[in-house]
């Protein structure tokens, strides 16, 4: 229940480029081999700003799916599943926004930000006021304690662990607690309880935050806890109530030095993308028309790769021979743009090969998608139900 476990999840926007890959995918790749992962299509998290526009949505998820399949996720590893398939994360959203305050959505950065940025959109709504309160509901109601973030997202996961700390302090006294949370001491036997309560005090007495790691691991292996008191314990060892919602950490990622075609940020808005699924002919033919340092304007004229946008996609795909090799070759005029470009071609064709290899089964039979997401969709609810059955028992709603 309270082991490691990793969440993320990426808004439906179609087809995906080799940016998405270098900035996520790839790291969704590694840490599917380390961690229990849950990641997710955040189709209703679409809605907040093209609410007008749902139409495309449908679409999207399906191909995005194939791509995350394409880049290596394993449905035999991590769990996939669309976000509206689950509709206790829209019941937990409810509950948490009767007790998130105004002041926090409105303090988080991205939110004036984003309207800014999206001026032409009618962004006056409570949907994308209270994203961030619904991105805190997708993380908590699996109880995740990890979740993969750019620097950009780290104040939406402080944003959920305040949210997450204040539920608990609301709703997690339990009528006599501490006598149930002493009772499930007990239950731990002699010699473990005794070391539980060590921990306990070197936690809450010196702020020892190894004994806290140790205790938790200590919790973890006692298998003849009852979900209730793992709860109480947890919450007993930190001096608090009950521990009914978790507050997760960042596991930053380092941002995606992926260039576009004209040495932007790849990015659809730019039109400057190349695909995960690309053709090969038109992967070759956007490269070999990709623009280059504006001072060779002839064969004989040399240039300055620094300049030159393709140089951007050399540091990622090429090794050190082949860059000495462009900036020897560009800064003599030895080699002209079109040879430059070459080994870059063949990189990135060599790393999508794989990619339309793993797409092609569903893409030829969209069943086998179907059924690794109506999987994914059934785990991930019965994981969301366990969370919900406390949160409802918490605030008194579980009327019998």
């Amino acid at each position: 229940m309270y082991g490691e476990k990793v969440l993320s999840g990426m808004r439906p926007t179609g087809r995906l480029h080799l940016g998405h890959y270098h900035g996520v995918l790839r790291n969704w790749v590694r840490l599917q081999q380390e961690y229990p992962c849950l990641f997710f299509v955040a189709d209703w998290h679409a809605l907040t700003t093209s609410y007008d526009e749902p139409a495309s949505i449908e679409a999207n998820v399906w191909e995005m799916l194939i791509d995350w399949l394409a880049a290596g996720v394993d449905p035999s590893m991590a769990t996939l599943f669309i976000q509206s398939r689950v509709p206790e994360h829209a019941e937990l959203h409810l509950l948490l926004s009767m007790m998130a305050p105004l002041g926090w959505l409105e303090r988080v950065p991205t939110y004036k930000d984003q309207q800014e940025k999206l001026s032409h959109k009618d962004l006056t709504t409570y949907g994308f006021l209270g994203y961030p309160l619904l991105q805190a509901a997708d993380i908590l109601i699996y109880r995740a304690n990890l979740v993969p973030v750019g620097e950009d997202q780290v104040p939406h996961i402080e944003f959920t662990r305040e949210i997450a700390r204040r539920f608990n302090h609301l709703y997690g006294r339990e009528p006599g607690f501490e006598e149930k949370a002493r009772e499930a001491v007990r239950k731990l036997g002699s010699k473990r309880a005794k070391l539980y309560e060590e921990l306990r005090v070197r936690f809450q007495e010196h702020g020892d935050a190894g004994a806290l790691e140790q205790a938790h691991a200590l919790l973890e292996d006692a298998q003849n806890l009852s979900l209730g008191d793992r709860e109480r314990l947890f919450g007993y060892l930190e001096g608090g109530g009950k521990m009914i919602l978790v507050e997760p950490g960042s596991l930053l990622t380092e941002a995606s030095r992926m260039p576009g075609l004209d040495g932007q940020k790849m990015s659809k808005s730019y039109n400057n993308t190349i695909n995960l699924r690309e053709e090969p002919e038109v992967v070759r033919k956007k490269i070999r028309t990709m623009q280059t340092d504006p001072a060779r304007v002839r064969r004989t004229d040399p240039g300055d790769p620094e300049r030159c946008p393709v140089w951007q996609f050399h540091l990622i795909y090429s090794d050190d021979g082949t860059r000495q090799w462009v900036q020897e070759g560009c800064r003599s005029a030895a080699i002209g743009c079109l040879e430059c470009k070459q080994p870059v071609v063949e990189a990135v064709l060599k790393e999508q090969e794989p990619m339309r290899e793993r797409a092609a089964p569903y893409v030829e039979d969209p069943g086998l998608l179907r059924n690794i997401v109506a999987d994914g969709c059934e785990h991930a609810h019965k994981l969301a139900q366990e969370t919900m059955r406390e949160v409802r028992d918490a605030m008194g709603l579980n009327y019998s």
